[in-house]
C-alpha cells in the first residue's frame, strides 16, 4: 500500500546534530518557562506588597523567590520595590491570578509538585482578594 521513503528527510541534517548549536531538552525548556512565569508572579506580588502590607504576601514572595532560584539553579532573583507603578490593587490581583494560572499549567506539565501547589495557592489567594471587590462594584 505505502511506498517506502527513498530519500533522506529534509528535516534532518546531513551530518547529524550540529555541536555548535545549543540544544535543550523539553525539561530544560519547561524549567525556563516556569521560572519566567514565577518570576513575573513575584514581580506582581512585590507590587502588591508595596500597595498593601500583608504577611501572606510577604510569605508568598519568599516562597516564589525560592522556587525561581531553584529552577534557575542559583540564588534567589534580585528584586526591586514595586512602588514605581500606580495600578489598582484589583488589576494587580487579576494579573497575578493569570500569571499563577500559567505557572500552574507549566508546573503540571513538568510534574513539579512544589511549584504547582504554590501556583494553585496563589490563584486561590488572588481570587479571594478579588471577590469582595467584585461584589462591592455590582
Amino acid at each position: 500500500m505505502y511506498e517506502p521513503i527513498r530519500t533522506k528527510s529534509v528535516h534532518s541534517t546531513v551530518d547529524g546534530p550540529n555541536p555548535d548549536f545549543p540544544h535543550r531538552s523539553r525539561e530544560e525548556e519547561l524549567d525556563i518557562q516556569l521560572a519566567g512565569h514565577l518570576a513575573a508572579l513575584l514581580a506582581v506580588t512585590d507590587e502588591l506588597r508595596a500597595t498593601q502590607a500583608s504577611a501572606d504576601l510577604d510569605a508568598a514572595a519568599e516562597r516564589l523567590a525560592d522556587q525561581v532560584g531553584r529552577l534557575r539553579g542559583g540564588p534567589a532573583p534580585a528584586r526591586v520595590s514595586g512602588a514605581g507603578r500606580e495600578r489598582s490593587a484589583a488589576a494587580l490581583h487579576r494579573r497575578a491570578h493569570a500569571l499563577a494560572g500559567r505557572a500552574l499549567v507549566v508546573a503540571a506539565s513538568r510534574a513539579d509538585t512544589a511549584a504547582a501547589i504554590l501556583a494553585a495557592e496563589r490563584m486561590d489567594a488572588h481570587t479571594a482578594a478579588l471577590e469582595p471587590r467584585e461584589l462591592a462594584s455590582r
